[in-house]
């Protein structure tokens, strides 16, 4: 049997939101099913296409721009390049125009109320987010393929799980906190450390270190962009953007011309516990703000908690005097070990498990990180990251209007600050005298996943989802 070996690329990917399973999976679906067909060297005879959407993906689909990314994926365009900008008028062209240009160069028909089905009452057995691609050739034949998006932006096509699995000899294999124990205690590595030892078999060290500055790139152009974007989120909901309202009330007129001087003048304010505070929940907002808004994220390690982990790294650089590349590539990839554990072990995706799969993994992820970036031990960063999802089991996800709006967005507030939390209280503790490893709560989480109810798993038919009318504003 091959085992599910995980980069940190694959933990942390460039994308664009709101949902890394309702909208950056289909989006790669999507391409696969072109590449697929110009594989078979049929792509320039397809004559039209339809796309069935099942179970959550039909149910909040809409909400989470499931639609919007099947067609771009389609249209031939990228998630990490794509311009966000042109995100709604490409959409709205192919919808107005019906018609779809295949791979970018073949032009097809397209009825956007026809050809797109959303399933609501049908769900495909392997997982809630299953979806169907078909094209339909000249000569009267057709190619249809069924994928999953497991969470994360993983995608596994029917009876092939080839496509995330890849079996390669690592000199540090990893499925268990136990497993990752052994080996740090073996060694004498940092988590961080043994993470890229093992990354070696894909790349060289000099390029998984430039890779890593490429996502804190983006982590940090989503933050400033979201600190400094006013106005309301799209869906319908009428929510306001909070972040750059709070940018501007805790930097009390200081200048700054760049993401450098913006940190700059944070620092400025002091080092109070409120205004700390205040700044991680604005960091966490604005990133879940731009993932709202069709913005370009980072899944850390999805879209819908894609706040936590960019939240608490910045609080590390600003607040600790981290801004250097070191302590980042620590922090990214001693998070990027603790998530691989929670997939493999458990899941990732809140259509599988609820909320406690996204923002309760986040954190954990996050409070090991900063753990062992302030000098925690390697025990010590298990601890904490045990910590935080402790107290995240049994979180549902129930998205009003499907949205990735509300409660997410504030949730991932609560998630930055439980890892914080977590990783002081793991820090002035001894791992020798804790009664819950992490391995008991991975577990524990996988089994609270499937007692869970199905409407609170991403489904919007249960929860805050059919208590809050979409009229109304969030409270």
């Amino acid at each position: 049997m091959v085992k599910e070996q995980i980069s940190v690329f694959d933990m942390f990917k460039i994308g664009i939101g709101p949902s890394s399973s309702h909208t950056l999976g289909p989006w790669r679906a999507a391409q696969r099913f072109v590449e697929s067909l110009r594989t078979r060297n049929v792509l320039d005879k397809v004559t039209g296409v339809n796309i069935l959407l099942y179970g959550s993906l039909a149910k909040t689909g809409v909400g989470h721009g499931t639609d919007i990314a099947v067609l771009l994926g389609l249209s031939g365009c990228d998630p990490v390049t794509f311009d966000v900008d042109q995100v709604t008028p490409r959409v709205q062209h192919i919808k107005d125009s019906g018609q779809l240009m295949l791979s970018g160069n073949y032009k097809i028909d397209f009825s956007y109320s026809q050809d797109l089905m959303f399933l609501y009452q049908q769900s495909l057995p392997f997982h809630p987010n299953g979806m169907s691609l078909q094209a339909f050739l000249a000569d009267g034949t057709a190619v249809s393929e069924t994928y999953f998006s497991i969470g994360g932006g993983f995608v596994v096509q029917e009876n092939d799980t080839e496509s995330v699995l890849s079996e390669v000899d690592l000199p540090f294999p990893v499925d268990t906190a136990q497993e990752l124990m052994v080996w740090c205690m073996r060694t004498g590595l940092k988590i961080s450390e043994l993470v890229l030892e093992n990354e070696l078999v894909w790349r060289k060290e000099e390029q998984t270190k430039a890779g890593i500055m490429e996502i804190f790139k983006v982590l940090c152009e989503c933050i400033y962009k979201g600190c400094h974007t006013p106005g309301v989120l799209p869906g319908g909901l009428n929510v306001e953007r909070r972040a750059s309202k709070i940018n501007n009330r805790l930097l009390k007129g200081r200048s700054y011309h760049d993401f450098d001087s913006w940190l700059e003048a944070i620092r400025a304010g002091g080092n109070d516990f409120n205004y700390i505070l205040d700044w991680v929940s604005c960091f966490a907002l604005s990133v879940n703000e731009e993932n709202a808004s069709f913005g370009r994220v980072v899944t850390a390690p999805t879209n819908g908690a894609s706040g936590v982990i960019p939240a608490v790294l910045q609080y590390y650089i600003t607040f600790h005097n981290a801004y250097q590349e070191e302590k980042i590539i620590q922090f990214i990839t001693a998070a990027s070990e603790i998530g691989s554990i929670f997939k493999k072990g458990a899941t990732i995706s809140a259509a599988m498990g609820g909320c406690q799969a996204e923002i309760g993994v986040s954190s954990a992820m996050a409070a090991a990180a900063l753990t062992e970036c302030l000098g925690g031990s390697q025990r010590q960063a298990l601890m904490a990251a045990e910590i935080a999802m402790e107290h995240h089991l049994g979180l549902t996800c129930d998205p009003i209007g499907g949205l990735v709006q509300v409660p997410c967005i504030e949730r991932n507030t609560m998630g930055a600050v439980k890892a914080i939390t977590a990783a002081q209280l793991a820090l002035g503790s001894n791992p020798d005298k804790a009664r819950v490893s992490l391995d008991a709560v991975v577990s524990t989480m996988w089994e609270t996943a499937q007692d869970m109810n199905v409407k609170y798993k991403e489904t919007a038919d249960g929860g805050l989802a059919i208590k809050v009318p979409l009229s109304l504003p969030e409270c």
